[in-house]
């Protein structure tokens, strides 16, 4: 671990950047004093966190990789896997996050960006019909907040919003929230969304910070209790 920490610290000591070339096996070996399965160890180790990347054939070699969110997403996720997360959990934290960047990008964003966010909204214009369709719409709305932090300036924040939307996505499908369409959820948050649209089209910081506000505590107390509901038929069942 120790060698893997020295390498990385030695790839941003160079400024290299992702596609970048890394020493070869004896130059490495050379470079750190260490030995061919030590040097090996480290560079297996950096290849399965996604920061090297290997290709073979003419040209081949050893290169910077760049971790995707994707893959990211994947390892936290794997963090809190047997952890017992709740909806409460992810909306304190989502409370916390979200209204701030919404009156951040009050504004700030084109119309193009806008429209891609209304364009989202069209996905579930009208309520579900079905559980399958309730939980396409859902998926849709949590792309909503995720595209929306996309937008932003700040890379840690974008990051986490969109954490925080898959894994309510994970959650909401894994215990069945949207076995029966929730057409109040649909109705209160979709309106929601219109006047958030507004707020962010009209640069109005206030309004954008309330709506959003307005908009996870709505949420949260609803998915709440249909969650309880759910674990009652799971009960009876």
């Amino acid at each position: 671990m120790r060698v893997a920490d020295a390498i990385k610290d030695w790839v941003v000591e160079r400024g290299l950047k992702p596609g970048d070339r890394l020493p070869g096996e004896a130059e490495l070996i050379a470079q750190f004093g260490m030995s061919k399965g030590t040097i090996r160890e480290a560079m297996r180790l950096l290849q399965a966190q996604g920061l090297v990347e290997t290709k073979t054939g003419p040209g081949g070699g050893s290169f910077v990789g760049e971790v995707s969110r994707e893959r990211a997403n994947a390892l936290l996720a794997n963090y809190f896997y047997f952890r017992d997360v709740s909806i409460d959990d992810i909306y304190q934290v989502r409370i916390a996050l979200e209204p701030e960047q919404a009156a951040k990008l009050a504004g700030c964003l084109a119309e193009s960006q806008l429209a891609e966010l209304e364009a989202i909204m069209a996905e579930y214009a009208d309520p579900a019909a079905d559980a399958e369709e309730e939980r396409r719409q859902h998926v849709a709305s949590l792309r909503f907040h995720a595209r929306l932090s996309d937008f932003g300036q700040n890379a840690l924040l974008s990051f986490f919003i969109n954490f925080m939307s898959q894994i309510l996505t994970d959650l909401t499908v894994y215990k069945r929230l949207y076995k029966a369409p929730n057409h109040d959820l649909w109705q209160q948050g979709r309106d929601h969304q219109v006047d958030l649209i507004e707020a962010l089209r009209q640069g109005d910081a206030d309004r954008a910070r309330e709506v959003m506000r307005s908009h996870m505590e709505m949420a949260r107390r609803l998915m709440e209790a249909q969650e309880a509901e759910v674990m009652k038929r799971f009960i009876a069942e």
